[in-house]
């Protein structure tokens, strides 16, 4: 059964300094409004108001369904301290907080407005622009106000195009914390976040794997995707049924270099394990390349049986078979090599340190 829409708050309506203009946007999780303060004009307003768990039918006052208020208590300590630690992320490309206050049962954070449009509409509108020289450099700019909210041990859980604002100034913009979570409290149960599919990662929708840099990163690597195919990639919990990818390696092969691709493919890693741990690592990737795996990707070596594939390769081993027996007693000896050590398994655990 679905959840009713919660009611938001009517046009007009004062909180405080601030006059509602007009909702933007209502999900699961918050409500989010523009709202002008007296002085200092439009800003953006989210509003803590959880589906399933607290409600507004009449009036301004949120009120809290019955059992469900020791759920609601911890989502609102939550919103406040994560609303309290973005306020002291400043950096350019990432939304300014600038007050969080609790009000009419419930809470809010005021954020800045910024003008711009959404990278989803420039998906849609001018994605003959996005090419790679675009894509390095916004990626880079957005991946440094990611790592910047990384330091603070918060994760965003919902980076998207259409959470992305490309400014008048062409700036990238990270926005709506809607799903923002603290890596630091593992153990308290959080009210259930509505997930994007195609953008969330597959450990989000598991809902018992630890979550990291990481979980941001695949999104990350589904918006290069996005930009790149103009739709996002099929969601994380289809692909762990029957993963159809096709990599962005072999889809878009000419159209973008090799390592853009195929750092692209290294986000979109269904194993937490085999994406880049930390955004400076990915950072690092996008610039030339840097750390990305030489072994073909996992999902790479699950695609689906094809007999062509299969004619062509036969084709290709007998005729290899053929040229290595004509040539077999003309070669001389092979000293084999050493193995190679295996890297110790604490080398190749995820860490959240960045």
């Amino acid at each position: 059964m679905s959840l009713q829409a919660n009611r938001p708050l009517p046009d007009s309506y004062r909180l405080g300094e601030l006059t509602v203009e007009k909702v933007l946007s209502s999900g699961g999780f918050s409500i989010v409004y523009l709202m002008r303060d007296d002085h200092w004009g439009p800003h953006v307003v989210k509003e803590f108001l959880p589906a399933g768990i607290a409600m507004r039918t009449v009036g301004e006052t949120v009120e809290i369904l019955e059992g469900k208020q020791g759920l609601f208590a911890r989502g609102l300590r939550s919103f406040m301290e994560e609303a309290a630690a973005l306020a002291k992320v400043d950096h350019p490309n990432v939304v300014r907080v600038e007050d969080f206050f609790r009000a009419n049962g419930t809470a809010y954070m005021v954020m800045r407005h910024v003008r711009g449009r959404s990278l989803q509409f420039q998906i849609h509108a001018q994605r003959a622009r996005l090419d790679d020289a675009f894509l390095r450099s916004f990626f880079l700019r957005l991946l440094h106000g990611l790592r910047e909210v990384h330091l603070r041990r918060l994760l965003h859980l919902d980076i998207k195009p259409a959470n992305i604002l490309v400014g008048a100034d062409g700036q990238p913009l990270l926005l709506d914390f809607g799903a923002v979570r603290s890596t630091l409290d593992h153990a308290a149960p959080q009210a259930k976040t509505v997930l994007t599919e195609g953008f969330a990662a597959p450990e989000q929708h598991a809902g018992d794997q630890p979550l990291g840099p990481w979980s941001d990163i695949y999104a990350v690597g589904a918006t290069l995707y996005s930009c790149m195919a103009g739709h996002p990639p099929p969601s994380a919990r289809q692909r762990l049924q029957e993963d159809r990818l096709v990599p962005a390696s072999e889809r878009f092969r000419g159209r973008f270099p090799a390592d853009l691709l195929a750092t692209v493919d290294w986000c979109l890693e269904l194993d937490p394990l085999r994406r880049p741990q930390s955004v400076y690592a990915l950072q690092r990737a996008l610039v030339d390349g840097t750390g990305v795996p030489a072994e073909p990707l996992g999902h790479l070596r699950r695609r689906p049986f094809s007999f062509l594939r299969w004619l062509k390769g036969l084709r290709g081993l007998v005729s290899s078979g053929i040229t290595a027996m004509t040539t077999l007693a003309q070669r001389p000896a092979v000293v084999p090599l050493p193995p190679v050590s295996e890297p110790p398994p604490h080398e190749i655990k995820p860490t959240r340190r960045q």
